[in-house]
């Protein structure tokens, strides 16, 4: 995994044809694109939003781009706008550099959910499962991809200038092998029960169990936790970075104040589909996972 440096100031662009080439050929081969001097700008009325309490039993705001829904937090009514403004304003902007920075996924590209956490991640109680601090690749376990990568733009809105410090680890591949005689394909038919059940929000694949399987042996795995190569990142305050998160291993150490956007991506978008993790998986494993 390295960094790759994208200078430009605004959500639209301007981008060249070469940074765009580079660009889509880094992120598909697991690097993380980096905008130093792309950030967002926040409104006077939005300060009251840089406040951990603003958060419900969460550990994050959620936005809904579609619908305007806010979860999360105890905001509501008047107090909730300058919160659903922000969001709204990062999440239309994500969509935005998304397409002038990688135009060869636009018209496939599904946005999905945004979220804020204002709170301090280091810290922070958790179980080991949910522990971000913890090396690992995403995987949702309610509303499963089937194969379709996750992009996610981030941006650090710190108002204090505090960096968002990550720790980047090894290839996916080389962690997928790693782990690989551990994760176990489900029998037939498991992925629909859970979704008869309402377990899950659709039916889980064969890709999407052995993901979340991955998930939970990085983070359980203590020595692979502090052997595995990694490198710490800091994202300064007033940067945004991107990243197919389902194939960047990852753990956020330290932060506060972060703005997240998901977007999911079918495969067959991709330039070199063959370095998704379905298709690692896939060879792998000898077999066809969705």
């Amino acid at each position: 995994m390295s960094l790759y440096q994208i200078l430009t100031r605004g959500w639209t662009g301007p981008i060249s044809e070469e940074i765009r080439a580079k660009a889509l050929s880094r992120l598909e081969q697991g690097d993380v694109l980096v905008l130093p001097e792309l950030g967002i700008a926040v409104d006077a009325d939005e300060g009251g939003v840089f406040d951990p309490g603003i958060l419900a039993s969460a550990k994050n705001a959620s936005f809904d781009p579609a619908s305007e829904r806010l979860s999360g937090t105890t905001l509501d009514g008047e107090a909730a706008a300058p919160l659903v403004g922000l969001m709204r304003r990062f999440s239309d902007g994500s969509a935005s550099l998304v397409a002038a920075l990688l135009p060869r996924y636009a018209r496939q590209l599904v946005r999905a959910r945004a979220s804020f956490r204002p709170a301090e991640i280091a810290g922070r109680p958790t179980s080991w499962r949910k522990d971000d601090t913890r090396l690992h690749v995403d995987s949702f376990p309610a509303t499963p991809s089937g194969g379709r990568r996750i992009l996610r733009v981030f941006t650090n809105v710190n108002p204090n200038g505090r960096p968002r410090v990550w720790r980047v680890g090894d290839a996916f591949e080389s962690v997928a092998s790693h782990f690989a005689a551990e994760l176990r394909v489900p029998p037939p038919g498991a992925g629909q029960l859970l979704a008869w059940l309402r377990i899950t929000k659709s039916r889980r694949t064969p890709y999407d169990a052995l993901m979340l399987q991955l998930h939970d042996r990085m983070k359980a795995d203590t020595a692979f936790q502090s052997t595995t190569p990694q490198t710490e990142v800091p994202f300064a305050a007033g940067s945004t970075w991107l990243a197919f998160t389902d194939q960047v291993s990852h753990a956020a150490m330290s932060g506060q104040y972060q703005l997240e956007q998901t977007f999911l991506l079918p495969i067959a978008a991709m330039q070199e589909p063959e370095r998704s993790p379905l298709r690692v998986l896939e060879r792998l494993k000898g077999r066809a996972l969705t």
